[in-house]
């Protein structure tokens, strides 16, 4: 079972530091009011009853005066402390989603995409559980530390019999506890799972809604079983997260129950003790109220622990997800070092990336020159994206290097080396917003000269797109570029890729969705952008890409694999231009 503070909790959220510290101040106060205010009423009883000449009140003017004192200042900092939890825990989970979705940025792509949905859940409503370890969980825990050994001095002192019967009796509730949370603990993580499944299947079916209608206009029948299998499949999701969630209910319901009962039977351990020592006159009456009055409190913040637990698990449960991705060595590697040249060769020498089955791509080998336009072609699934994103540093190759300038990518200071990469992926990242906004994806280019961004739109077709839209730039487009067609899409974002000022441009199918025209148009203005010195490197089938080419190199994947015949002649095309 996990410690019951997690030290990557105070690693990498520092808003929770600040708030331990205050905490355990606040607990040493509460703890000085619970044991002052025990001494206080204990005396006051005993003398009233043992002393017939001190019956008034103004007799005992200082003590209720320091009981009251001791009360108040424990309900001042329970209040205290408890505001404080709960903005920590807002601060805490804000800065711990902020801290997962930066770890997710630098995630390579594949990694990123397997983990899409644990992330989605993770971020959007997993880590909102750490707010009640910090209001219930972690107070809890902090009084079940600092009280019951300062409370149990106190009985001993005062009476030893006591003392001895709450010390052996006081390990029985944690031992419950550690084995009702090693099950409490299991079953929250399988919530968490079952949750991620089913939100899986739920961006799944959203995300094939638009499939199922034009199915449906085709065939009917099909789209209809396609969607009632979904929802088959959803509802059993559901079921099992609503079951698993009612059976962590019930043991955080029974694990309370069997606590509030084994302290009750331990306080009335020590009742009866002091009650038959009272009667046969072994004990002192001031003793006798001061064990009864504080042995409940000795139990109390252990019970208070193993209730709150249970509301704790599952942001533990998600935090650990987060944690696990924050200290993960998937992570894109950086580097420190920059390019001293503004127009670098790129060097892939022997270069082979793991895929599903073996390598792709499997030793490629290439210069890429400033200045040409180089063409990656090969059958799908050789590897030509996964050569881009190793040029990116995306992704670590398992063999070969790339090198920039003579320097392995995995050294360069990323952010100065993506700053000179335009990257256009076969998935344009398009955002909610203004057609405008996603303009200065690559950088503030929405303030280019009025003539820049005339011929980037001309060169596109981009301009013919903005007469049919009424809002122009101001067009607000939905997620992924939803209102426009595949076909604007990526005319949009090549005018993105086209405008900024690059040295290196990285192509993925530039011309796909695009007609005759408007591809004619798009190499002649990436050819040009070759000839101006920049580094072109585009990947594409059709024979128009491939003419204008000054370099094809034919990507394949593991050894053994015979490439697509219709692409063996081309491994000795001579260059164009």
């Amino acid at each position: 079972m996990a410690a019951p503070v997690d030290p990557r909790l105070w690693r990498h959220a520092r808003s929770a530091r600040r708030y331990l510290v205050v905490a355990v101040a606040l607990s040493l106060v509460t703890t000085a009011g619970i044991v002052v205010a025990a001494l206080a009423l204990a005396r006051v009883l005993a003398g009233v009853i043992t002393d017939p000449a001190r019956r008034d009140i103004a007799g005992w003017s200082t003590a209720l005066a320091v009981f009251a004192t001791a009360v108040l200042c424990r309900v001042a900092a329970t209040w205290w402390q408890a505001r404080l939890a709960h903005r920590a825990g807002a601060r805490v989970v804000a800065e711990l989603e902020t801290a997962v979705l930066a770890a997710a940025s630098e995630l390579p792509p594949r990694e990123l995409e397997a983990r899409r949905t644990e992330l989605a859940v993770v971020v959007a409503d997993g880590l909102s559980g750490l707010r009640p370890y910090f209001s219930g969980y972690l107070p809890a825990l902090l009084l079940a530390v600092l009280v019951p050994p300062c409370v149990l001095a106190v009985v001993a002192a005062h009476d030893p019999v006591s003392g001895g019967i709450i010390a052996v009796t006081l390990p029985l509730i944690p031992v419950f506890m550690v084995l009702i949370g090693r099950m409490t603990q299991g079953r929250a993580a399988a919530t968490l799972a079952a949750a991620t499944r089913l939100s899986d299947q739920l961006l799944d079916l959203f995300a094939g809604l638009p499939t199922l209608r034009a199915l449906g206009r085709e065939n009917p029948s099909a789209a209809a079983t396609s969607a009632t299998t979904m929802r088959h499949r959803v509802h059993a999701l559901g079921v099992t997260l609503r079951e698993r969630t009612m059976a962590a209910l019930r043991v955080a319901f029974l694990s309370s129950m069997v606590l509030e009962l084994l302290a009750t039977l331990c306080v009335a351990l020590v009742a009866v003790s002091i009650g038959m020592r009272l009667v046969f006159g072994h004990m002192g009456l001031y003793a006798g109220l001061l064990a009864l009055i504080l042995a409940p409190e000795v139990y109390l913040p252990l019970r208070a622990v193993g209730e709150r637990f249970h509301a704790a698990q599952d942001g533990m449960a998600a935090a650990d997800k987060a944690f696990r991705l924050l200290d993960d060595p998937a992570r894109i590697p950086a580097g420190t070092r920059r390019l001293p040249d503004p127009h670098p060769i790129i060097e892939l020498r022997d270069l082979s990336v793991p895929a599903r089955d073996g390598l792709a791509p499997s030793s490629l080998s290439a210069h890429l020159r400033p200045g040409s336009v180089t063409v990656l072609t090969g059958p799908n699934g050789c590897g030509k994206t996964t050569a881009l994103q190793a040029i990116l540093g995306l992704i670590a190759p398992a063999h070969g290097d790339v090198l920039i300038a003579g320097i392995p990518v995995t050294d360069l200071d990323r952010d100065d080396w993506w700053s000179r990469v335009a990257w256009l992926p076969q998935r344009p990242a398009l955002l909610p917003g203004s057609l405008r906004e996603n303009l200065d994806l690559l950088g503030p280019v929405g303030a280019a000269s009025p003539k820049a961004l005339r011929n980037a739109c001309a060169a596109t077709g981009f301009d013919d797109v903005l007469e049919d839209l009424p809002d122009g730039w101001d067009t607000v487009v939905g997620t992924g570029g939803a209102g426009l067609s595949l076909g604007q899409r990526q005319r949009l974002a090549l005018t993105r890729t086209l405008l900024v000022e690059r040295p290196i441009l990285l192509l993925d199918e530039p011309t796909a969705h695009l007609d005759e025209a408007a591809e004619a148009r798009v190499l002649a203005a990436l050819t040009a952008r070759a000839r101006s010195g920049a580094t072109v490197i585009l990947i594409g089938h059709r024979p128009t890409v491939l003419a204008v080419a000054d370099e094809v190199i034919v990507v394949s994947a593991t050894p053994g694999t015979d490439p697509d015949p219709t692409l063996a002649h081309m491994s000795h095309l001579e260059p164009v231009g």
